[in-house]
């Protein structure tokens, strides 16, 4: 169904914002590290656990699904896109390392500060680039695929899974998260 496609379309550029405001978090506590100080690894913990349960786990395969179809139904506009599912799971490798140097750190692991900052700022630059391309090129492409009437999209089988900090619904596993999106004045929950 169309409307259903450019629901789920609405649905994926709304990630991108909140993705973007976490990412912006994110660089705040890189730079605080950056600065000689201890970060908040708590904080760090939270934000990449998100980013692994969220935008990996959710987003992500919602814009498979969209490629998929633009693949199918509109191959004249789905040249040169092959690399998109591997984009997404390079960057979800990246979420998944970068959660897991944070989470040795909260164990009691000695890990360099500079290593925790290099790799916490090629994930945000490689995630924001990612996202930036998405949206001058591959949701363009695929608003082109929505807007010829003659195509059939149904979306409805996909279930929407509320993301568990900008929906109503606040998992009580973010509300640090949630705190800080709150005093850096992001809308949030």
């Amino acid at each position: 169904m169309q409307s259903e496609a450019r629901a789920l379309m609405k649905e994926l550029r709304e990630d991108h914002r909140n993705m973007s405001i976490v990412l912006e978090l994110l660089d705040d506590v890189v730079e605080h590290a950056s600065s000689g100080k201890d970060p908040d690894f708590e904080l760090l913990d939270e934000i990449m656990r998100y980013m692994t349960v969220y935008p990996d786990a959710v987003h992500h395969p919602k814009e498979d699904i969209m490629y998929a179809q633009l693949r199918d139904k509109r191959p004249d506009l789905a040249e040169g896109l092959d690399s998109v599912p591997d984009d997404h799971n390079e960057i979800a490798a990246m979420g998944s390392a970068l959660r897991d140097e944070i989470e040795a750190i909260n164990a009691g692991a000695a890990v360099r500060r500079q290593k925790l900052i290099e790799d916490a700022s090629g994930y945000v630059n490689r995630l924001r680039s990612h996202m930036a391309w998405e949206e001058r090129d591959l949701f363009k492409r695929i608003d082109t695929m929505l807007d010829d009437e003659s195509q059939e999209f149904d979306v409805a089988k996909f279930e929407h899974i509320k993301d568990p900090v900008f929906e109503l619904e606040i998992e009580a596993g973010f509300r640090r998260l949630l705190a800080s999106l709150k005093r850096a004045g992001q809308p949030a929950g």
